[in-house]
């Protein structure tokens, strides 16, 4: 039993870190002489960075995927706050039910992140207030990483749905 809960806590630990790289890190879209995500775009060849903000025509569509990673990434550590709370407070034979619920809410939070970046990539990279062309790049692995911690988040909270207290 103290095997299987330490694989469910790196589990949990290392979905955290995966929502934490993807949302902060600045590589959703990337290209030969730049790379940008929800929050600025770079330029490599100068080394400078321009903050995304309402100027560019699709910003609503970067807030929302701004604001529903940082919900995910709440949602997941919460989730796991709660986790060690129940683990110590439930009783014998229940479960995890209201960790498991928080869980596949950072769950939906991050897929519908992913799922609006996928949709409007390219509006959002067609837009004239970019300095250079960025609509030739490709997906960077911070949006991977956001897809694989859907997955991740989705299996943790699962297995936190059927998982029972025991001794």
């Amino acid at each position: 039993m103290l095997i299987l809960l330490a694989f469910i806590i790196v589990f949990h630990i290392t979905s955290a870190a995966l929502l934490f790289i993807s949302t902060i890190d600045n590589a959703w879209w990337v290209g030969d002489n730049f790379y940008t995500d929800v929050w600025r775009m770079c330029f490599t060849n100068t080394s400078t960075c321009v903050a995304i903000t309402d100027q560019f025509r699709e910003y609503q569509s970067i807030q929302a995927v701004q604001a529903t990673m940082i919900l995910s990434t709440i949602f997941c550590c919460v989730a796991f706050l709660v986790f060690i709370l129940q683990l110590f407070r439930l009783k014998q034979g229940e479960r995890f039910v209201l960790t498991s619920v928080i869980q596949l809410l950072s769950c939906l939070c991050v897929m519908i992140a992913a799922s609006i970046y996928t949709d409007r990539h390219e509006e959002l990279h067609k837009s004239h207030e970019y300095s250079i062309e960025v609509s030739e790049g490709g997906y960077g692995y911070s949006f991977v990483l956001a897809w694989i911690a859907f997955a991740f988040t989705l299996i943790s909270g699962v297995m936190y749905l059927i998982l029972r207290k025991r001794k």
